[in-house]
């Protein structure tokens, strides 16, 4: 069974992209194009991972992040931030708001599936999921 992610991203290209690479490599991805739907999604099918873009319509990711930690079935689950706010203070931003783990946009697609790998072999119980 292959893990799920839910990828929350505004921006179809990014969301294209994203999609694209991960499910190549055997990943089951979820998509949301705002906070407001990606909050509802998470709550709906449990994913094994969270991408979270942090400006977003409606409702930025911090405060979507915040939300998804208020959330008792998802407080365990990995949230990384996928951003293009790579300014001093941004990733700690990010971190207090509940992701645990940021990477910068433009993504590397050399890269980025084995940062999204890391992230869910460090998940609780990642040793128990095939």
């Amino acid at each position: 069974m292959s893990r799920t992610i839910l990828l929350i991203e505004d921006n179809e290209q990014n969301r294209y992209l994203a999609t694209f690479m991960l499910e190549q490599s055997g990943y089951r991805v979820v998509s949301a194009a705002d906070g407001v739907g990606g909050i509802e999604a998470a709550g709906r099918i449990g994913p094994d991972l969270i991408l979270l873009d942090i400006q977003l319509p409606k409702m930025d990711g911090y405060a979507v992040a915040r939300a998804l930690r208020e959330n008792p079935s998802l407080q365990a689950t990995p949230i990384v931030a996928v951003t293009s706010y790579a300014m001093v203070g941004d990733r700690e931003k990010s971190l207090a708001a509940g992701c645990n783990g940021y990477i910068e946009k433009p993504i590397n697609p050399d890269t980025f599936v084995d940062e999204i790998s890391r992230f869910l072999e460090r998940a609780p119980g990642a040793e128990e999921r095939p």
